[in-house]
């Protein structure tokens, strides 16, 4: 018979951080570093010590809960992140570090025999005020000194000083890596934040691979003109060029990429930005995901030589600005193979699929043995205060990280 967890104690905690950073709105608002964020960290640090639990925090400001730990033996860890964007959600990231939590409690609670120690953590500036996925980032090494004084938020305030008005200093950021073998392997749990898991009414995901992605900031240059006295074909249109680019989103999907490729323009800015002017300059935040890393090279290069002919047919110049690029992932094998088989002996119906967000997995893959579950999300909304998983669902995906995490570790 499988362990289960305390739901109601678990239940009751969710329900509580989802009042911390929470607005008129109804949104939260737990940005790195701000007040919801470091009310949201202190709550957790009183909950870790009131379980009996060794609270631990890194350089990066990751909050740890440990349970057998000590220094010589590598962890099973599980984990997640508790800033959100703003306006989100009270179960993206909050669901993996509570439940890891409670699946920690539990273990300690019911005496489970364990032959590894065991870890919960949460995570910093998951949702990227900072550039995202800094505390994963920084456990794996994959941080320079550079790229921390470099880091600031939309309104220009840098890591640097957000830390340093915590009374923290940014380089210590850096002390927070792990080696390979102080870690068995790493499991998160979350809720899918996509539909396909309530459309199907099937009750977890079990992840095979986490999408990789590029951001590209795409300017076309043309010329602004009088919009009542310059013909339709002596334009030099940048607004028309993005348009045209737009269109042939579809096409290059389907000829260049494959069932989990994504491409999206999620934000276009237009100057002179007046009705009676032609466009002369077009931006755009333009962002292409898949699980494939042949594929995303694939679709970067399709994606370029169309700007190019585009803005060579219309006469205008073009240049894009790599914001950031991340490398798709796979789950391993064995820990996807382990999930399965407890969700099987629960008989709980899954379904294995791909991850099209990245998580805090994404980076401890290159790490360790990594795997993730997902919780369907109903109408598959997230990132905003329709966000909503049944109880139902959150206790059976609890309860199947609690027995990964005690099969892994022994």
């Amino acid at each position: 018979m499988q362990a289960r967890i305390n739901f109601e104690r678990l239940r009751h905690d969710i329900e509580t951080l989802a009042t911390v950073g929470r607005q008129e709105d109804l949104g939260l608002y737990r940005m790195a570093f701000s007040d919801g964020d470091w009310a949201a960290r202190e709550w957790l640090k009183d909950r870790i010590n009131a379980a009996g639990l060794e609270l631990y925090v890194d350089g990066a400001v990751n909050i740890h809960a440990r349970l057998g730990w000590d220094g010589k033996r590598p962890g099973v860890m599980t984990g997640s992140h508790l800033d959100t964007v703003p306006g989100g959600g009270h179960l993206d990231g909050a669901l993996g570090v509570l439940a890891g939590l409670e699946c920690l409690r539990s273990i300690k609670e019911q005496n489970l025999r364990t032959r590894l120690p065991l870890e919960a953590v949460a995570f910093t500036d998951e949702e990227g005020r900072f550039g995202g996925m800094l505390g994963s980032l920084a456990m794996c090494g994959r941080l320079t000194p550079e790229s921390l004084h470099s880091a600031r938020d939309l309104d220009g305030i840098t890591l640097a000083a957000a830390m340093q008005e915590r009374g923290l200093d940014v380089a210590q950021v850096l002390r927070a890596n792990r080696t390979p073998d102080s870690i068995e392997a790493f499991v998160e749990l979350h809720i899918e934040q996509g539909p396909v898991l309530d459309r199907r009414g099937i009750g977890l995901g079990v992840v095979e691979a986490i999408t990789g992605l590029f951001k590209w900031n795409v300017i076309l240059i043309g010329r602004a003109d009088h919009a009542g006295t310059t013909p339709m074909d002596m334009r030099r249109d940048a607004l028309q060029g993005l348009a045209e680019f737009s269109g042939e989103i579809p096409r290059i999907l389907e000829e260049n990429g494959g069932a989990r490729s994504r491409a999206t323009i999620g934000r276009v800015t237009c100057f002179p930005g007046a009705s009676n002017v032609v466009p002369e300059r077009v931006e755009c935040a333009f962002e292409c995901r898949d699980t494939d890393e042949t594929t995303l090279a694939e679709l970067a290069r399709a994606f370029r030589r169309t700007l190019s002919s585009i803005a060579r047919r219309r006469d205008l110049m073009f240049e894009f600005e790599i914001v950031s690029e991340i490398a798709p992932v796979k789950c391993d094998s064995s820990v996807v193979q382990t999930i399965d088989e407890l969700a099987r002996e629960a008989k709980v119906d899954t379904l294995r699929m791909p991850s099209g967000a990245a998580h805090d997995t994404q980076n401890m893959a290159g790490l360790t043995r990594a795997g993730m579950i997902f919780v369907p999300s109903k109408e598959g909304r997230s990132h905003s205060p329709a966000e909503w998983t049944a109880w139902e669902d959150i206790e059976i995906g609890a309860n199947l990280l609690l027995n990964t995490l005690c099969r892994l570790a022994s």
